[in-house]
């Protein structure tokens, strides 16, 4: 691999909205050797993200996606109709088709500079226990933010079929996906890539802390300090930031909607450079 290779990462592209399809459409590498970590919620309907995934296949040495929330919601028509484990295989099965990497597949070691360092996809989902100040309980959390009016769409649209409920589905990928972790070499440093951070820290400036319970779980809560992690990225919040935590760098790396990034006083700096790390200093 070029000495000049990166490995850069985005998530949140709702190419949905022309101007989203647009800044899209100008992302390229620099190096023929890139390596583009995509963090889900590229689009709503299967076809939109077939389409964008492939554009970007064609541009990055590698592509490896996970899953958003959008991408899992199910519509009325034709094969977005499809809900919970039948979408999720199906969106596995056309960046297969890409090839694109996803979270089904072994984990790729990217061998670029300041690696190598094992590529980690991951499918977590929620579970309900980042809960709003005061609630004890997923119900109680859930009637708050139904007071409130901050309820996320997934209630409606993101099936969980065939488990029973969001949070089963939730812990069947974290028991899944620690198993594999667990399997990994430990002398190997990890990029973890998940759509949704492992830490409730990040979720601590939401305007509405209530949304926070759609946001990630409990249960990963200590996984950036019980593996080797180079790096955990996420998207999600559509906060686009660097944080550390125990000293363990997190890069939320969203693009988000027009109306958010095109507010901020400079276009988003996007894709973000994960590693090499030179550029470090200036995030910290």
């Amino acid at each position: 691999m070029s000495d000049d290779a990166r490995l850069l990462a985005v998530s949140d592209l709702h190419v949905a909205y022309p101007q989203n399809r647009a800044f899209v459409e100008a992302l390229g590498p620099r190096s023929d050797a890139d390596w583009l970590l995509v963090a889900g919620d590229v689009a709503e309907q299967i076809a939109d993200v077939a389409e964008v995934l492939s554009l970007l296949a064609d541009r990055f040495a590698q592509v490896v996606w996970v899953p958003g929330n959008h991408e899992l919601w199910s519509s009325g028509s034709g094969e977005d109709r499809l809900r919970g484990m039948a979408r999720y295989e199906r969106l596995v099965e056309v960046c297969r088709g890409l090839g694109v990497l996803t979270p089904e597949d072994p984990y790729p070691l990217w061998p670029g500079p300041d690696g190598p360092v094992r590529i980690a996809p991951l499918f977590l989902l929620y579970d309900y226990t980042f809960r709003p100040p005061g609630a004890r309980s997923k119900e109680e959390g859930l009637e708050y933010a139904y007071r409130t009016g901050v309820v996320c769409n997934d209630e409606f649209r993101l099936h969980p079929d065939p488990h029973p409920t969001r949070e089963a589905w939730c812990q069947d990928r974290v028991a899944l996906t620690l198993r594999r972790l667990e399997a990994c070499d430990p002398t190997e440093p990890l990029v973890l890539v998940n759509h949704y951070p492992l830490v409730r820290e990040p979720t601590r400036v939401l305007r509405y802390p209530e949304f926070a319970q759609w946001c990630g779980t409990e249960a990963t809560a200590d996984w950036h300090l019980r593996f080797p992690v180079a790096a955990m990225v996420y998207g999600h919040l559509h906060i686009p930031r660097t944080t550390w935590h125990d000293g363990v760098r997190f890069e939320e790396v969203s693009l988000g909607y027009p109306r958010e990034w095109q507010a901020r006083s400079s276009a988003p700096a996007l894709p973000r450079e994960i590693l090499p790390a030179a550029a470090l200093a200036q995030r910290r």
